[in-house]
């Protein structure tokens, strides 16, 4: 095969023309040698492939005559086959193509590469779109933004007060900013840090402006996050978990020129809503608070494995972090129950239903942190209350109810238990993949349920899958943790990356939900999208309506959809917590990224 047959192939233009119905399905970054390579086919009408073969740049057959397995139909796929050619694990560009009874080529998927480094830098890309993010000095635009936040709202004390919290990372297209997931995104960076240091670079200083400072930019990040943090826990009794409410959707406009008005002025003060433990909503809709765990355990937890971060660079601030995780601890512990975010005008907020998951990694980290067995012990109490995430192995679930959408706290349970717990939380992983895995019914190996911010799902079904498969040394999960992984980057019936710009050359989200006008759109490289959605979800979330032809329209006819339009934020904004849960995973693909197991403890310092 020569080059520019090669090169045909990568535009994934099947020998029967762009008309065709029969669509092969990859990953479109690539496939590690030793891991498994599996494409997908997606048939649009009853076909009848027979064999598959895999073709090298220099036209050499690598693989041939392989038998298709029909897996069953998914969305708008009639059937799926899933064409397995994990043998194969020289380094270089291949294709796979798919033969009918006589031989002939029905379908030919994109070249795609295998290779020791096709995920190398992809986890410190993620930092530019983490760096868009910011609020208070934008490196990106250049400017400031929300010079004024904040003053205090619902607060039996406080209410109308100014307090100090600029900084942090809006949340997604919008500006509004959540402690429970700013929190969430600080512990992944600082975790993907942590596991696989040389996968980071400094090519940034503190203000995220170009040029290095001796720090890689994935701690810059994490500290940016961490900053922002503190302000919203000012003291011991005082936790503060939401900057702005849907009052923002008002106005499509630059984080720096935000012109929402919150009853002070255009582009001035934005509400500061704290954690009360009681139902909050300022107007008709509320959420049902409980307590402050949700919150208060991220926080510790954050706190606690940036003060280990962060010790040998800032020993005064991790000083302060290791006081302000205890304190968040013990708040959590005094307040059990959920700080759901904050309704305005509309009816949407994170559901969050779960905490103790929460006050499990909190704990676990802070006996990281000091070695002080009580925490240990707390942790293992927390654990034994949700061994499972509970969306795992459900058909659905509430908007971000069960949050974080896997539990890191049984791995960092793990990391310092004796044998017989660590068993025990291992059969907690194991249970919870294997609800999933009685899910999958097609060639794409996912079991999510598809609901707002499926993408999210799948990230954190392939991190709890390569946890479990490092801990255990077991691979029965393999497929998942793969499949998963593979879905983002095109390995969908739309054959699409579910990440902004990766790859360069690839199909990716060129029409994102976001208020960035054409012309900067390249600074959310990295931005991962929602993701597909059930199509009831779609069908009835209000303010929808594309923007142009939906490109995807012919695989938008089954069970869930996708648009890659800017109108469609259920499946089409980008979501900072998600980017940063991702780029740990991108981290454990990593040259650079060594597995649980070889890396060596944390000191145990007591405080």
């Amino acid at each position: 095969m020569s080059m520019s047959l090669l090169g045909s192939a990568w535009l994934g233009v099947p020998p029967g023309g762009a008309d065709s119905t029969l669509f092969v399905r990859v990953n479109q970054v690539g496939y590690l040698p030793q891991a498994p390579k599996v494409a997908v086919l997606c048939a649009l009408e009853p076909a009848k492939p027979v064999t598959f073969s895999v073709i090298d740049a220099a036209g050499k057959r690598l693989l041939a005559g392989r038998r298709v397995v029909p897996a069953g139909a998914f969305g708008p796929c009639r059937e799926t086959w899933r064409l397995d050619f994990s043998t194969i694990r020289t380094a270089g560009r291949v294709v796979v193509r798919v033969h009918d009874a006589r031989g002939a080529i029905l379908a030919t998927s994109p070249a795609v590469s295998i290779g020791t480094r096709v995920y190398a830098g992809l986890a410190d890309t993620l930092m530019g779109y983490m760096r868009q993010q910011r609020s208070g000095y934008n490196p990106f635009l250049r400017d400031t933004a929300h010079r004024y936040d904040g003053i205090v709202v619902d607060h039996p004390t406080r209410s109308g007060s100014f307090i100090a919290v600029g900084g942090g990372w809006a949340d997604a297209a919008d500006y509004l900013q959540y402690v429970t997931t700013s929190a969430t995104a600080t512990y992944q960076l600082l975790a993907a840090y942590r596991d696989a240091p040389a996968a980071f670079a400094d090519a940034h200083d503190a203000r995220g402006l170009p040029g290095r400072n001796g720090v890689p930019d994935i701690l810059d990040e994490a500290r940016h996050g961490l900053s922002w943090l503190l302000r919203m826990f000012p003291d011991d009794s005082t936790i503060f978990n939401q900057l702005g409410d849907d009052r923002d959707h008002v106005y499509w406009d630059l984080i720096t020129t935000d012109s929402s008005d919150y009853g002070w002025g255009k582009g001035r003060e934005r509400p500061v809503y704290p954690c009360t433990g009681k139902p909050q909503g300022l107007f008709t809709a509320k959420n049902r608070s409980t307590g402050y765990a949700s919150t208060a355990g991220k926080m510790a937890a954050a706190f606690a494995l940036g003060a280990g971060q962060l010790r040998d660079i800032d020993a005064v601030l991790a000083d302060s972090l290791t006081r302000r995780a205890r304190a968040a601890f013990a708040l959590g512990e005094r307040f059990p129950g959920v700080c759901q975010t904050a309704p305005g005008r509309s009816p949407y907020f994170y559901e969050e239903d779960n905490w103790v998951d929460d006050m499990e990694l909190g704990a676990s980290l802070l006996y990281q942190l000091t070695g002080e067995a009580a925490f240990q012990q707390a942790a293992l109490r927390y654990a034994r209350q949700e061994p499972v995430t509970p969306w795992m192995g459900a058909d659905t679930a509430s908007h971000y109810q069960w949050y974080p959408f896997h539990n890191a706290g049984h791995y960092e349970t793990w990391r310092r238990a004796g044998r017989t717990t660590q068993a025990e939380l291992l059969g907690f992983y194991r249970e919870g993949l294997a609800r999933v895995d009685r899910r999958v019914n097609s060639a794409f190996a996912v079991g999510v349920p598809f609901i707002w911010c499926s993408n999210d799902l799948m990230v954190s079904v392939a991190i709890q899958a390569t946890f479990y498969r490092e801990m255990s040394g077991d691979d029965r999960f393999r497929h998942l943790e793969q499949g998963a992984l593979d879905w983002l980057f095109g390995t969908n019936p739309w054959g699409t990356s579910m990440i902004i710009g990766i790859p360069g050359d690839g199909v990716w989200p060129r029409h994102p939900h976001t208020e960035l006008p054409d012309s900067l759109l390249h600074g959310l490289t990295g931005g991962l999208v929602d993701g597909p959605v059930y199509r009831s979800i779609y069908e009835n979330l209000r303010g929808i309506q594309l923007t142009g032809p939906d490109r995807f329209a012919r695989f938008n006819t089954g069970f869930i959809v996708y648009h890659d339009d800017l109108g469609d934020y259920s499946t089409n904004e980008h979501i900072m917590d998600g980017t940063a849960s991702l780029a740990y995973l991108l981290a454990t693909r990593d040259p650079a990224y060594r597995p649980a197991g070889t890396r060596a403890p944390h000191s145990r310092r007591a405080r």
